[in-house]
């Protein structure tokens, strides 16, 4: 087979993506060449050089070629698997603090809010152009797009292409970690299934493998005894969500946050993302980007999820440095287990695939993009129809189903009018104004990366 990986010289795909490949078994049955695409030579130089230790390592012969050109990849390509980015910490500082300064509460600015409306845009033309390489010269591949901001993304290639896409995350993992957690019960006996869109799902089944006990009312009663301050900025959204709304989501506040309006009290790093002195200078006007904070990670508050007693004082955060023992280890990422399931004869559940809906989310448009559990094996994947979600979570997911529909057509039609819509839609807009003056501000300082729109009566 012929695997092409587009972004291939970033530090994390391209390095985790080739372990994974040169870790199957199943893969080096069948045989592979695999093509390492990226604007940037001078990384793919490295990440070639790296896939060379791999084979050493594993003791695998996989061809390896190496091109800045994609149209030379392609030919060929059964699966073209895809993560891109431009200048991501740079416009996300950007992203992140511009709303703020218009007056938009939004608490990130990845995929959720103008600040995720904009990064979309930016990755949209790429995504697009590479959806449309893979239309002409590998008709028949699979498209498999890491790419954030993720549905709208997969929504602009499936409505403006043929290309056969599906999208990959590992949000769900995450959720499925915190309810275990608060269960206190093994991950590999969890058995859960989530519907919605990327980075806002729901789950809506719980249940133990070994005795298929419904785990809903256990976590529902220990979700009550947790401590209120324990891994607040991950999970204390999700905890008030699944209070109200009665069902658990993922996968956590910063993310699930980018679509509530008040959502900003539930995360306390907000503060912290991308922080910097406005009197040295705001990113967009000094170059410079500031330190990337995720959130109040290594635990900094110092409370157990269920303590004895209420913890007497704050600790600092741990240093973590990760693992350093070079042993090559899988990414749990599910690019490489699509692969083996229609291409090398392996069946395997996963967790979450991105596609259009087609009744897989009862209640959602047909054709948005949804996120649902699969089954993938014997050449063909199937998508898992879920049961109907409660009116109230519904309502939350179709209004941003509607927001990625208006995005994609405002790329199509090259119209702030249609951008202009889908940000008044935005559960954190406030001012018609303010929405438009953010709109010019972000074109005049993202101009370079954003594609050309204009006003319809200018």
């Amino acid at each position: 087979m012929k695997i092409v990986l587009v972004g291939a010289a970033s530090r994390e795909f391209g390095p985790a993506t080739l372990r994974d490949i040169y870790l199957s078994e199943a893969i080096d049955n069948v045989g592979a060449e695999i093509a390492l695409v990226d604007v940037d030579g001078r990384g793919l130089t490295d990440t070639r050089a790296y896939a060379e230790t791999l084979a050493d390592r594993l003791g695998r012969s996989h061809a390896v070629t190496a091109t800045t050109e994609l149209t030379e990849a392609l030919p060929g390509a059964d699966f073209v698997v895809v993560a891109i980015e431009i200048k991501r910490y740079f416009y996300w500082a950007q992203d992140f603090h511009l709303p703020r300064m218009y007056g938009f509460r939004q608490i990130y600015g990845e995929n959720g809010g103008p600040g995720g409306l904009m990064h979309a845009l930016r990755n949209m033309g790429p995504s697009v152009e590479i959806a449309r390489a893979v239309e002409r010269h590998a008709p028949e591949a699979w498209l498999l797009n890491y790419t954030n901001p993720l549905s709208k993304l997969c929504e602009a290639q499936t409505r403006l292409t043929s290309a056969r896409v599906i999208g990959l995350c590992h949000g769900v993992f995450h959720g499925k970690e915190q309810v275990c957690r608060l269960l206190g019960h093994p991950l590999d006996d969890l058995e859960a299934y989530a519907s919605g869109i990327n980075h806002f799902t729901w789950f809506q089944t719980l249940r133990s493998r070994s005795t298929g006990e419904d785990l809903y009312p256990r976590l529902r009663s220990r979700e009550r005894d947790a401590h209120w301050l324990s891994d607040w900025d991950e999970i204390a959204l999700s905890r008030v969500l699944l209070r109200t709304f009665g069902l658990y989501p993922s996968p956590g506040a910063n993310h699930i946050g980018e679509y509530v309006r008040w959502a900003e009290e539930f995360l306390g790093s907000s503060a912290l993302q991308f922080f910097y002195d406005p009197r040295d200078g705001h990113p967009w006007e000094s170059g410079e980007t500031p330190t990337w904070i995720y959130n109040l990670s290594d635990d900094p508050t110092g409370a157990e999820l269920f303590p004895e007693r209420p913890p007497a004082r704050l600790k600092a955060p741990r240093d973590h440095h990760g693992d350093r023992d070079g042993e090559i280890r899988p990414s749990g990422e599910l690019a490489i287990p699509i692969i083996e399931g229609l291409a090398a004869g392996v069946a395997h559940d996963l967790a979450a695939v991105n596609l259009p809906n087609a009744g897989y989310v009862p209640g959602l448009p047909e054709g948005s993009v949804v996120e649902v559990p699969a089954h993938v094996g014997s050449g063909e994947l199937h998508a898992r129809a879920m049961e109907p979600l409660p009116e109230a979570v519904l309502a939350l997911l179709r209004t941003q189903t509607s927001i990625n529909r208006l995005l994609v057509q405002a790329f199509e039609e090259r119209s702030k009018d249609a951008l202009l819509q889908a940000i008044l839609l935005d559960p954190t807009c406030h001012s018609y104004r303010q929405a438009v003056e953010l709109i010019d501000r972000f074109f005049r300082i993202q101009g370079d990366a954003l594609p050309a729109l204009d006003w319809r009566d200018r």
